[in-house]
């Protein structure tokens, strides 16, 4: 083996262009596409997503959630959202990342800037719903905090877990 050909992994840091910025109207293509994306990669879009992403200023910011966008030198390449469920919970959704930028710490640096805008607005809860088939993200998410809960209700046919992250 060649060692001086060997890559090994280094998270992406602020001073390599990585900024977490709110979202701003000029983000809205990215954020649809960027989602679109994966889900079309590893399911299929469904009436919640496509509302979602269809107009996140009425159906996220609106109702009093957020949206954290990643932008690496000015690209978007990860999105996250806060979606206010009731008083004091909010729906972690949204969260992508674009396959040139994963592996490189912009999926936790997102979810950590979600978390941290929670608690800063004084919500007493972050859930979140996924899929078993994707362990990197289950992973990630234990990673930050959250533990696994019943499943329970929710309106996403590929939802097979539920995770709570109490503040």
């Amino acid at each position: 083996m060649n060692f001086s050909s060997v890559c090994y992994w280094q998270p992406l840091l602020p001073g390599d262009g990585l900024r977490i910025v709110p979202y701003e109207p000029e983000h809205a293509a990215a954020f649809r596409e960027l989602n679109l994306a994966w889900i079309r990669k590893h399911f299929v879009v469904e009436e919640r997503d496509e509302r979602d992403l269809g107009d996140p200023d009425a159906w996220i910011l609106a109702p009093g959630g957020f949206i954290f966008v990643a932008e690496l030198r000015d690209e978007v390449v990860g999105t996250c959202a806060l979606m206010r469920e009731a008083d004091g919970v909010f729906e972690l959704a949204k969260m992508t990342v674009s396959e040139s930028t994963r592996g490189l710490g912009v999926g936790r640096l997102l979810g950590e800037a979600a978390i941290a805008h929670a608690r800063a607005i004084g919500a007493r809860r972050v859930e979140l719903w996924t899929n078993s088939s994707l362990a990197p993200a289950i992973s990630l998410y234990h990673s930050l905090g959250f533990v696994d809960a019943p499943l329970g209700a929710t309106e996403f046919a590929r939802a097979n877990v539920h995770m709570v992250f109490e503040l």
